[in-house]
């Protein structure tokens, strides 16, 4: 890997995991020990799961630790750590929250405003449980509640440097939970903290809601910037880092990954190198996904491993399809040679695909990866103006680690030279395949041709495209014909004036 470009790690003896591997990431490790942090998101941002991550991990160190609530009740905490599958065994918990019996008249303060006596108490309550268990870890749940005692902004920023200067020297690592619901957000706590993370929640006009964070600030330490997505499943927050291609190397040695079919192996100039990417553009049942499986059938077949990521086409379906077109894509798929995800572009962000991909060429060692298709890629997008940025990102990265990517995109329309795609991908790709309906002798068949190749020759023929039950065919180059990518092309060479212009 690339060192000047990498997030560095810092050592265990440095920093305090978070217990969320993707965040400690971002961090460089996790957050640096003995400091004050703020973590600030709306309600149901997953503040919570997180403090409790964080305080889980320090327990299973053997360090004590602190939750300080004074907006939630211990039996609310503890349904959420059930949710999760979690035990709070290991963990203090105070709970400073309005008794009953301050309800009463007779309880009401005359001489003195209510914030001058309840944020005293409650800070003397904090103070004498820090004193007596002398935790490594500790998070007050949250500060509206205390910003809301203190009474006026002064004497909440006085109480949070107070704070921090308490914490001062104890061996402490702090988080402070903010849910944002004051009227005006102040940056005062934020000034005041030696780091702060910030989550958010984004509700597009269709799907689940996204959810992605953001390092705000980190004092002395070099962090990965920008918006990372993450999600709350049982078992807590996953936090998908931002993929930079930057930070990984490019594998020493490339080789050509053949097709399986002499005639698509010739217009390719011998086939796809590692490595590389190629956009497989076309209408509607054109052959695109097929070409695609035959590469990763192909791969498959070599004992290499190979993965789809499919936003089209259920795997029942694609393995019906298959075995009509006599391919062994089901033998593949079942050995785990194939690994096939059905992406579901309403519930899935593109940070945690771009993460599960990354994850099947790290982890299972995949040569080669399909995306079906740009289309759902696209609508997989909160914001579609960033589509081609994370793409390229996405597709650097894995020309770095020497894998074929194989992108489908289908165009609206089915004849003519006019079709549009839904995004311009073509200059991303290494390599673009165009598939194309046209009409001969009363019949709407298919052709296939290679647009681009970079670093390398290529046939320049258009050749027949057809599929059968004997698996996929190309023809000899349709030399006789003229206009085929009009959809409407002319036999021969007669003139002008005899030639189908419809």
């Amino acid at each position: 890997m690339r060192e000047a470009n990498k997030i560095p790690k810092r050592s265990s003896e440095e920093v305090a995991a978070s217990g969320i591997e993707g965040l400690d990431d971002i961090l460089g490790g996790g957050f640096t020990l003995n400091r004050l942090y703020l973590v600030e998101g709306v309600p149901g941002s997953g503040k919570t799961t997180l403090a409790l991550q964080f305080l889980l991990e320090g327990a299973q160190k053997s360090e004590p630790v602190l939750y300080v609530t004074l907006s939630e009740t211990e039996e609310e905490l503890r349904g959420v750590a059930t949710s999760h599958g979690w035990s709070l065994d290991g963990i203090t918990i105070r709970e400073l929250m309005p008794t009953e019996q301050s309800l009463q008249p007779d309880d009401q303060y005359t001489m003195f405003h209510p914030s001058e006596v309840e944020l005293s108490e409650t800070t003397k309550t904090i103070l004498s449980d820090v004193e007596r268990i002398r935790p490594a870890r500790v998070v007050f749940d949250s500060l509206s509640e205390l910003r809301l005692l203190a009474g006026n902004p002064l004497r909440y920023r006085r109480q949070i440097l107070a704070l921090k200067q308490f914490f001062n020297g104890r061996q402490c690592t702090v988080m402070l939970l903010d849910d944002m619901t004051s009227v005006s957000h102040d940056l005062q706590v934020q000034s005041i903290a030696h780091g702060v993370i910030r989550l958010e929640q984004l509700y597009p006009e269709y799907g689940a809601e996204r959810r992605r964070l953001i390092v705000m600030k980190y004092r002395g330490v070099r962090f990965r910037g920008g918006y990372h997505d993450y999600v709350i499943r049982r078992g807590g927050l996953e936090v998908f880092p931002r993929l930079v291609a930057n930070e990984h190397g490019s594998p020493p040695t490339f080789a050509s990954l053949s097709s399986g079919l002499n005639e698509v192996d010739k217009l390719l100039g011998g086939g796809l190198e590692s490595g590389t990417s190629t956009l497989v553009l076309g209408a509607a049942g054109t052959g695109k996904s097929t070409l695609a499986i035959r590469f990763v059938a192909s791969a498959a077949e070599r004992g290499e491993t190979a993965a789809i990521f499919a936003f089209d086409e259920s795997r029942q379906t694609l393995l019906t399809r298959t075995d009509g077109l006599n391919i062994n894509l089901r033998t593949h798929i079942e050995s785990g040679r194939v690994i096939f995800r059905q992406v579901d572009p309403a519930e899935m962000s593109p940070g945690e695909l771009a993460h599960a991909i990354r994850k099947e060429v790290e982890i299972n060692n995949a040569s080669i990866i399909v995306i079906d298709s740009l289309n759902g890629y696209l609508n997989a997008m909160p914001e579609e103006r960033f589509l081609v940025v994370q793409l390229h990102e996405l597709l650097s990265y894995l020309g770095q680690q020497g894998v074929v990517t194989i992108l489908i995109s289908a165009q609206p329309g089915l004849i003519g030279s006019a079709m549009s795609s839904p995004v311009d991908a073509s200059y991303l790709a290494d390599s673009v395949i165009l598939m194309r309906y046209f009409e001969a002798v009363g019949e709407v068949r298919q052709a296939i041709s290679v647009m681009k190749k970079r670093g390398g020759a290529h046939e320049r023929t258009i050749r027949e495209f057809w599929m059968d039950s004997q698996g996929i065919h190309v023809g000899e180059p349709l030399r006789e014909f003229r206009g085929i990518l009009t959809g409407v092309p002319t036999y021969g060479d007669a003139p002008p004036s005899e030639r189908n212009t419809e």
